[in-house]
């Protein structure tokens, strides 16, 4: 059995210390640019799905002269009908 000592516990609190500041001097390095490609990358995404709605939602007439213009409404949302929980119960107070 081994007996935990000063001067052990002293060298595992300096490597604590140690591997903190390390870990935070990088962090200050790599997390802006981690961040920045993540905020460019959400918005590519944000952009593709923008057109992929407007190609969707808006579609032209083929082969009529009218331009008229003919609105897909198949993605659009219903509402949703409210749940009935139980009836109302009018309570009096008896004397």
């Amino acid at each position: 059995m081994q007996e935990a000592s000063f001067s052990g516990f002293l060298k595992t609190i300096m490597w604590v210390i140690a591997f903190y500041y390390i870990f935070k001097f990088l962090a200050k390095i790599f997390l802006p640019v981690l961040v920045k490609k993540a905020v460019e990358k959400a918005g590519e995404n944000f952009q593709r799905q923008q057109q992929y709605s407007q190609d969707n939602s808006w579609q032209r007439a083929p082969n009529n002269n009218n331009d008229e213009i003919i609105i897909n409404t198949a993605n659009a949302k219903k509402p949703r009908e409210t749940k009935k929980v139980g009836d109302y119960v009018d309570y009096e107070e008896i004397d």
